[in-house]
């Protein structure tokens, strides 16, 4: 059976506190598994959320500061340690490449896993096309160059059994139909209809910006950092973050389904207050303030 979930595996931003890990993130996407910015201690998040090594095919970070990549070191030396046996492809913006090399290698250990290393460059960027989905990053607005990620499920049709009936189509004639695209004089289009893929955003640290819309629009799951509360939108902007209330915004005005708030200074002590706020701002979707080891469905099609 098919699983698609996103597991969380810290929430705290810059500095961790006793409730918070720093970030780290793994989506589950049927037969495979994208890691999210692996801050420190994601290592043993993982044990804890029963996350494998084995369950990594990417990892996609979003910027070189620590807590979305000094976790880098363990998580690589795991995947070579437990010899995961598929290949592994890494994502990271380009102008931190030394910034990889140093993590990567950053003790001595033994490879035995090939870890393909493929550099973010440019605004819009396609990193891979799967049958089973599209990976593309996005630019977005903070100190160090940034990136966002969205992975989108190529559109497909949903077969309708009481058309199908009516045309007296059962069995393998399905599939050759789905194939095909006609049988006997039937089209595919009259016993089907559309059915959207669906779309996962990851964004973190970030003012607003075109990115941030671009990677929101129309998405299932929207995963985005919620630094700071409204009434310190200042320092959201002075630090290249958003607030909750902006957060929101970006979510309700892109008809995001579920919003998950993540990211969280260590000067809150409320987090329901980040809900309250996200509310305030009229999102009216579903709505998830994240904590450590939460594991949140990403939202069965309607």
């Amino acid at each position: 059976m098919s699983v698609r979930e996103f597991v969380v595996l810290g929430t705290a931003s810059q500095v961790p506190t006793r409730q918070r890990n720093h970030n780290g993130y793994l989506l589950r996407w049927d037969s495979e598994g994208i890691l999210f910015d692996p801050g420190e201690g994601t290592q043993r998040q993982m044990l804890r959320a029963g996350v494998a090594a084995h369950d990594i095919n990417r990892i996609c970070v979003t910027h070189f500061h620590g807590d979305h990549s000094l976790g880098l070191a363990g998580v690589v030396q795991r995947i070579n340690l437990d010899r995961v046996p598929h290949p592994v492809t890494a994502h990271y913006p380009a102008s931190g490449q030394r910034f990889f090399e140093r993590l990567r290698y950053a003790t001595a250990y033994r490879e035995t896993v090939d870890i393909a290393e493929e550099p973010v460059t440019g605004e819009g960027a396609v990193l891979a096309d799967t049958p089973a989905y599209r990976l593309e990053a996005r630019r977005l607005s903070h100190p160090v160059e940034s990136y966002g990620y969205l992975l989108v499920e190529p559109d497909g049709r949903r077969m309708l059994p009481e058309r199908l009936a009516a045309h007296g189509i059962a069995g393998p004639d399905v599939g050759r139909l789905q194939k095909e695209g006609a049988l006997r004089g039937v089209a595919l289009d009259e016993v089907s209809e559309a059915r959207r893929g669906q779309r996962v955003a990851f964004v973190m640290d970030t003012r607003l910006c075109e990115g941030v819309e671009a990677l929101a629009e129309g998405c299932d799951l929207l995963v985005i950092e919620s630094t700071f509360l409204d009434e310190d939108i200042q320092l959201a902007t002075d630090h290249g973050h958003l607030t909750a209330g902006q957060a929101a915004r970006v979510a309700r005005d892109a008809g995001v389904r579920r919003l998950v708030l993540t990211h969280f200074s260590q000067r809150y002590t409320d987090p329901d207050e980040f809900a309250r706020q996200a509310r305030a701002a009229g999102f009216d979707g579903e709505l998830t303030v994240a904590r450590d080891l939460d594991r949140i469905p990403v939202p069965k099609r309607r």
